[in-house]
C-alpha cells in the first residue's frame, strides 16, 4: 500500500471514531458542557460573532447550535458537523429562530463540498481540537474561502506552562479515545501551518489554553 493511501485509510478510520463518539454523546453533550458554557464559552461566542459580517460564512462543527442564537441578522451561514446526531439536535435549535438563510448540512471539513473562493469568512468554535487531520481540515477551510477573507476560531490547546503541557499530552491519548477530543492540539500553529496568516491571537485564561484566533487568506 502507498504511504498515501495508507494515511488517508488512518484519517477515514479516525474519522469515524470520532464521528461515532459524537453521536454517543449526542444526548447529554450540552449537560456535559453547560458549567463551563455558563461560565466562559457562552460570552466568548458572542463576542466572537459580532466580528463576523458575511455575508456569506461557513461555520465548521455547528454541533448542537449553541452558536446559532449569536448569528448576526443579514448573512448566510452554511453550518456543517460530522455527526449527524449532533446535526439533528442543531436543527431543532434552529426551529426557534427561523432563518431561510441558515442551511445544516452533514460534512467532513477534511473534504468540504463546496467550491473554491466561495465564502466570505469561516467560523469554528471548539472544533479543531476534534478533527482527524486538523491541518488537512484547516487546508479546505482555506480553500472555499475568498481571497481577504477572515477565520474566527475558539479553541483549547496545550498549555505554555511545562508541567501542564507534559500532563495534557499524556492524557490526549485516553481522552481522545473515550470522547473523539484531543487535549494538547497547537492550533495557533496547525491555523499558520495550513496556510492562513495570523492576525491576532488572543489568550481567554490563564496559561493559553482557550484562545480567540483570527486569520486571513491573503491569496
Amino acid at each position: 500500500m502507498e504511504l498515501h493511501d495508507f494515511s488517508m485509510k488512518k484519517i477515514s478510520q479516525q474519522t469515524e471514531h470520532t464521528r461515532k463518539r459524537y453521536n454517543v454523546s449526542s444526548v447529554v453533550y450540552d449537560l456535559m458542557e453547560w458549567p463551563v458554557e455558563w461560565i466562559w464559552y457562552n460570552k466568548w461566542r458572542k463576542l466572537l460573532w459580532k466580528k463576523v459580517e458575511g455575508p456569506n460564512v461557513l461555520e465548521i462543527g455547528i454541533g448542537t447550535g449553541k452558536n446559532i442564537s449569536f448569528y448576526p441578522k443579514n448573512i448566510r451561514v452554511n453550518g456543517i458537523d460530522l455527526s449527524p446526531k449532533m446535526l439533528e439536535r442543531a436543527k431543532t435549535v434552529l426551529s426557534n429562530y427561523p432563518n431561510e438563510r441558515v442551511r445544516l448540512q452533514v460534512m467532513d471539513v477534511q473534504n468540504l463540498d463546496f467550491p473554491d473562493n466561495y465564502f466570505d469568512e469561516v467560523v469554528a468554535t471548539f472544533v479543531f481540537c476534534s478533527v482527524p487531520d486538523p491541518i488537512l481540515g484547516l487546508k479546505e477551510a482555506l480553500r472555499v474561502t475568498k481571497p481577504g477573507g477572515k477565520l474566527h476560531v475558539l479553541e483549547h490547546m496545550r498549555s505554555r506552562n511545562p508541567l501542564f503541557s507534559s500532563m495534557m499530552v499524556k492524557l490526549d491519548g485516553p481522552i481522545h479515545y473515550l470522547s473523539g477530543v484531543h487535549i494538547a492540539r497547537q492550533t495557533v500553529e496547525n491555523v499558520e501551518a495550513a496556510g492562513w496568516k495570523i492576525e491576532q491571537v488572543k489568550d481567554l485564561t490563564m496559561g493559553g489554553i482557550f484562545k480567540r484566533i483570527k486569520a486571513t487568506k491573503s491569496h
